[in-house]
């Protein structure tokens, strides 16, 4: 019964889960505002226009040219399919010419036989089912996830407001005799989380507007987009960088968008700012979280990973941290004194 109910308040725990991770990264910014000499009320005021001004600017900035962008990509498909109907570029010549140049070794005619053999294998009709029952999915995911988005948003500053209130209910669960130290173990666990959201936070807005520049200077396709990959990618710990990367690499590579140079360029480009973040800004960004080896790093993110999706690979990290500071300060003491 009790997995059942789990598995059925599944989406619930979600929200609940992904609002509470959300309102331990914004704590660590309103207590040293609440430092700075403002009241709480005053401080949580100044953190949630802060951070609804940054993404009502961030939309305003990024939407608009995101729009535009798609729309030139609609066009430019469109204008290929018009000149295909009427005869005047072929997508099979094109696509022929533009492997022969960018990889002189490879057998293009060979590759080519084999590509029209699986297609003549295909059942065109399963095929157009499919894809429509994946464009009805695709919507009703998108509204699911902006209805989630505002119950996360929502829930977030009420638990951000009543983070003090939330603690001291807790703490009051716990007898008095171990209170202190249990209380003293919650506040560096806490601790530790919000300062470990508020610096993938910060790698993921570095490499999103870094990306920004220097695609708009290498000329690659569609900057905004690969620059709102880039950022959403490197909130994810371990492999985000390098998947988001990945996927900007080869967007560059697309016939008729990009070319083998940009992607080149952006490839040598993302490999150094790889190496960049992970010996220089990462440890700088997140000096003030528990430092988690990088094998327990690996196995957290997957562990995560399997079993809440996206979530999951987020908050494996600093759960992984704060058990580490449970092993270290509470296990290993308790049993050297046996």
């Amino acid at each position: 019964m009790l997995i059942t109910s789990i598995t059925t308040l599944q989406t619930v725990l979600l929200y609940v889960g992904t609002a509470l991770f959300l309102s331990l990264g914004l704590d660590p910014l309103v207590s040293w505002l609440e430092r700075r000499g403002l009241p709480r009320w005053a401080a949580l005021l100044v953190t949630f226009v802060g951070v609804l001004a940054v993404f009502a600017g961030l939309i305003l900035m990024v939407v608009p040219i995101i729009v535009g962008q798609i729309t030139q990509l609609v066009t430019q498909i469109q204008t290929l399919v018009e000149d295909a109907v009427a005869g005047t570029w072929d997508p099979v010549d094109a696509a022929k010419q533009w492997l022969h140049d960018a990889f002189p070794l490879l057998n293009v005619d060979q590759v080519f036989e084999y590509v029209s053999n699986w297609y003549e294998s295909l059942d065109m009709g399963e095929i157009g089912q499919s894809v429509g029952t994946t464009v009805l999915g695709i919507g009703g995911g998108i509204i699911a996830a902006s209805t989630g988005a505002i119950i996360v948003l929502i829930l977030t500053i009420y638990f951000t407001s009543s983070t003090p209130s939330l603690k001291a209910a807790v703490y009051q669960l716990v007898p008095a005799s171990k209170r202190e130290r249990f209380v003293d173990l919650s506040e560096q666990i806490t601790a530790s989380v919000g300062y470990y959201v508020m610096g993938q936070a910060s790698l993921g807005i570095i490499n999103g507007i870094l990306s920004a520049i220097f695609l708009s200077i290498i000329g690659a396709p569609f900057p905004a987009v690969l620059a709102v990959i880039a950022f959403f990618f490197s909130l994810i710990p371990l492999v985000g960088t390098l998947t988001g990367s990945a996927i900007i690499v080869l967007t560059c590579l697309i016939p008729g968008l990009g070319s083998p140079l940009t992607a080149l360029v952006a490839l040598i480009w993302y490999l150094i700012y790889m190496q960049v973040e992970a010996y220089l800004l990462s440890p700088r960004i997140m000096n003030r979280a528990v430092s988690v080896p990088g094998a327990v790093v690996v196995i957290a993110a997957l562990a995560g990973g399997s079993l809440l999706g996206l979530l999951g690979a987020l908050i494996a990290i600093p759960v992984a941290a704060s058990i580490l500071i449970i092993y270290r300060q509470v296990i290993i003491p308790r049993q050297n004194e046996l």
